[in-house]
C-alpha cells in the first residue's frame, strides 16, 4: 500500500463536526488546542466551528488534527493533494508551513475572500456532467457578454465548476441548460473562488505571505493551479495564483499515481474527493476520514 492524502476543501462540512474526534482521539485534541492558541479562540466549542467566520479554519484544524491521529498509525504519505483551502492543510502536515504560522494565514485568508465577496458578490455552478468542451466554450462567451464567468475548477473529466458575476454565470447557466446541459447545480457560496473576481483577496494575501517562513517539504504537496509541488520559492505566488485561477484536481490525482500512490485517503469533512478519485482512477482504493467511526473503519482496512 503506497499512500497519498487528499485534503478537504469546503463543501463537505457538517454540523459540529470533529467533536467525537476531539472526545476520543488524544493527538486530535493536541492539533484542536494549538490551533485554538494561535488563533485566540476555542476551535473545539462548536458555536466557533459552526461559526462561517471560522470555518476555513476549523476545516484546516480538522484535517490536520486526522493527519496528526495517523503519523502514530502509518508511514507519511508519498505525496497529497488538497481542494482549494485543503492545500493549506497539506501544506501544514508536510511542515512546509508550521501550524501556528497556516492557521493564522488561513483566518486572514478566509476574511480577504469575505471581503471580496462583499466588494462584487459571485456565484459558483458545480456541471457535474459536463463532457460538451465546445458547449462550454459556448456558454462562457455568452456569460461573459452580461458579465464574468470562467471555469473555476477541473475536478474530473465530466465535473468542472463555473464561476464569476451573479448575471455572468446565470447567463452561461440559461444557455447550458436550454442546449441540454443534464445538471447544473448552484454551489452554496457568494464568494467566486478561483476566478478573477478574487484579486482583490489575492493582492491582500500577497502582502501577507511576504511575512510567512515555509520550509521545504517532508512528502511533495502537489499545487491545484500549477500541478507541480509546492516548493518553498514557489509558495507565495501559487497560493496568490490559486485564488484567481483554476484549480485541476484531476491532473493533481494523476500527478499523485505517477510518484506510485495506490491508495488514497481523505482527511476533512466531506468525501468529494474520495469521490473524485474514484471517478479519474479506477483502480485506485480510496477511503476518507471525517469521524471516529471512519478513522475507525480505515483503521481495520490498514490492519488487514
Amino acid at each position: 500500500m503506497q499512500l497519498g492524502y487528499l485534503f478537504s476543501g469546503q463543501g463537505g462540512q457538517f454540523p459540529d463536526m470533529g467533536q467525537d474526534l476531539y472526545r476520543q482521539e488524544p493527538r486530535y485534541r493536541q492539533v484542536i488546542s494549538a490551533a485554538s492558541s494561535a488563533l485566540s479562540v476555542d476551535l473545539a466549542d462548536p458555536q466557533i466551528s459552526n461559526d462561517p467566520r471560522y470555518l476555513q479554519a476549523s476545516i484546516v484544524a480538522m484535517s490536520t488534527g486526522i493527519f496528526n491521529i495517523l503519523t502514530a498509525e502509518l508511514p507519511l504519505p508519498l505525496a497529497a493533494s488538497g481542494l482549494s483551502l485543503g492545500e493549506y492543510s497539506g501544506l501544514i502536515a508536510s511542515q512546509m508551513l508550521s501550524l501556528e504560522a497556516g492557521i493564522r494565514l488561513v483566518d486572514d485568508r478566509s476574511r480577504y475572500m469575505t471581503l471580496a465577496g462583499t466588494q462584487q458578490p459571485g456565484k459558483l455552478v458545480a456541471l457535474p456532467k459536463m463532457t460538451d468542451m465546445a458547449l462550454l466554450d459556448q456558454a462562457l462567451k455568452v456569460g461573459q457578454q452580461q458579465g464574468i464567468v470562467t471555469v473555476a475548477n477541473y475536478n474530473t473529466r465530466k465535473q468542472v465548476v463555473i464561476g464569476g458575476t451573479i448575471a455572468g454565470v446565470d447567463a452561461a447557466s440559461a444557455f447550458l441548460k436550454d442546449n441540454g446541459a443534464k445538471r447544473i447545480i448552484p454551489l452554496d457560496v457568494n464568494t467566486a473562488s478561483h476566478t478573477p473576481l478574487m484579486a482583490p483577496a489575492s493582492e491582500l494575501l500577497k502582502k501577507r505571505l511576504a511575512s510567512v517562513v515555509s520550509h521545504s517539504a517532508a512528502f511533495p504537496v502537489i499545487s491545484n493551479t500549477t500541478k507541480l509541488p509546492f516548493t518553498p520559492e514557489t509558495l507565495p505566488q501559487t497560493l496568490c495564483q490559486q485564488l484567481v485561477q483554476p484549480t485541476y484536481f484531476r491532473d493533481c490525482l494523476q500527478q499523485l499515481v505517477a510518484l506510485g500512490v495506490t491508495t488514497t485517503i481523505e482527511l476533512g469533512p466531506g468525501h468529494a474527493l474520495t469521490g473524485f478519485a474514484k471517478k479519474t482512477l479506477p483502480d485506485i482504493t480510496a477511503w476518507h476520514i471525517d469521524s471516529l467511526e471512519t478513522l475507525n473503519e480505515v483503521r481495520q482496512k490498514v490492519g488487514k
